[in-house]
């Protein structure tokens, strides 16, 4: 058993937790003496505890206070749920996470009523994952709510919820979901251990916590997938994936991670078999589009004019004529003006900042121009490049291909189609390497095998019978 570090007096137990809190003015502090003499001394935040379970809490243990004895009084911190602890720390944080704690004179132990009153907005629609067709509600910043939306739609009886403190003084709940039986228990153990070594305290989202225990810190591509729809984790709970929550962040954690997924949207399964396929197939069309189309277009125009048709090359070459600069330079200047809009439009109030990023894209592309710095052509290929990188579903992996096409535009600029090739052989390889908690990222022979053909690149009808589940006991062979 413990040792509690606790005295059986207030005074000296109030002197070791109080320097730790004194200096709050909303913390607030009551003494109860009894009329049979018993003393108790209660503390909290003011707007972090709900008062009337404090309040109920104080009169049931003032009830007959002439005949109250210690025994009697310590029944009743049973009865009001109130939980010992021994430590100074285990109080102090007890006091920060919005609990009351309650000293009683003649009790070497510290009790704990759970009474927090949590700041949480009211469900929304997904600002990030909009769907036509499909449920419509979005994660908050509250955990316990969030896991309430994933036993509402799942209501297995194998689904497992763990939570776990987390960083060097353990100050942050990280929740842990699984379906046992689905999911990989060497998965399950990699994602607790990874949590386990978390050191930092300063940890305000899931974003945070996603880099801290991600397989490649150096990686581009995200290798972990994160979503704030409910129904995106319950799918995934059931293919037997791992879902993560932190404290105060609305999105959630999927592991393990692949291209496949992170390319996949709730449309695809709300919506016909046939339009879904067409539709996932054009992202896949998109990712080439937004990495390889102002790269190919500088390796054409600099290096490799003659694989152009004749008049498609002589109305390049009329557009550019008053253009002052390379296509390297007429490129950068673009992409970098469109990226600029883009964030900027992030930046603004919603309605300022689809203004800006419509108006602003038209008004200086058109200038540009009528100014000569940049061809027509070119404003055409950096539309299209835009437009592509918005159909990637998830806005990191989005974020990723918008990154290394200025690497892919550089290598054109050197090397022409033959840079092209080399760096798209260098992704490809990378991705086949990749692993997100033991699973391969890109397996090509599974990713392009007709045994997987019904979830990868394309969606065929749904099958109506369960998928067989994972082997929980051993790890996936690698199709590699």
């Amino acid at each position: 058993m413990k040792h509690s570090e606790f005295k059986e007096y207030i005074h000296d137990n109030l002197a070791l937790v109080l320097p730790d809190l004194n200096q709050n003015d909303d913390l607030i502090q009551n003494k109860k003496m009894l009329a049979s003499g018993l003393v108790f001394y209660y503390m909290y935040f003011s707007e972090l505890i709900d008062q009337s379970k404090v309040q109920d809490a104080v009169k049931t243990l003032t009830k007959d206070e002439d005949t109250l004895t210690l025994d009697q009084l310590k029944n009743r911190l049973d009865q009001i749920d109130a939980r010992p602890v021994m430590t100074v720390k285990d109080t102090v944080n007890s006091v920060l996470r919005g609990n009351c704690v309650i000293f009683v004179n003649g009790l070497n132990e510290v009790y704990v009523l759970s009474a927090s009153k949590k700041k949480v907005r009211s469900l929304t629609e997904p600002t990030s994952e909009k769907v036509v067709r499909g449920p419509k509600v979005a994660f908050v910043e509250d955990t316990d709510t969030n896991v309430a939306l994933i036993r509402q739609r799942t209501n297995h009886p194998k689904l497992v919820v763990k939570k776990m403190l987390i960083g060097k003084n353990k100050l942050k709940y990280a929740t842990i979901m699984y379906i046992e039986g689905k999911a990989k228990k060497s998965v399950i153990e990699d994602v607790k251990s990874r949590l386990k070594e978390v050191k930092l305290d300063d940890i305000q989202d899931s974003g945070t916590l996603e880099e801290l225990i991600e397989d490649n810190k150096y990686s581009p591509f995200p290798q972990i997938q994160n979503t704030e729809r409910p129904d995106k984790v319950s799918s995934a709970l059931f293919n037997g994936r791992v879902a993560i929550f932190v404290d105060n962040s609305p999105f959630a954690l999927l592991v393990p991670a692949s291209l496949g997924v992170l390319m996949q949207s709730p449309d695809d399964y709300y919506e016909r078999w046939i339009s879904a396929s067409l539709i996932r197939t054009l992202r896949f069309v998109s990712i080439f589009l937004t990495l390889f189309l102002s790269s190919i277009y500088i390796a054409l125009v600099s290096f490799q004019q003659g694989l152009l048709p004749t008049s498609l090359a002589v109305t390049i070459s009329a557009n550019r004529e008053n253009v002052p600069f390379p296509p390297i330079i007429e490129a950068m200047l673009m992409e970098i003006t469109i990226e600029l809009l883009r964030e900027a439009g992030l930046r603004l109030p919603n309605p300022l900042g689809q203004t800006i990023g419509l108006v602003g894209g038209v008004v200086i592309g058109q200038a540009a121009v009528e100014a000569n710095l940049v061809s027509s052509i070119m404003v055409i290929v950096v539309s299209i490049i835009a437009l592509a990188s918005f159909t990637v579903p998830q806005y990191g992996m989005g974020l990723s291909f918008r990154v290394l096409r200025f690497i892919s535009m550089i290598t054109a600029a050197t090397l022409g189609l033959y840079g092209i090739i080399l760096f798209m052989l260098v992704i490809y390889t990378h991705l086949t390497r990749q692993r997100s908690f033991g699973s391969p990222y890109f397996s090509p022979n599974g990713f392009f095998s007709l045994k997987n053909a019904d979830d990868s690149i394309f969606r065929l009808p749904t099958k109506n019978e369960p998928k067989e589940a994972n082997d929980a006991n051993e790890p996936k062979e690698d199709s590699n």
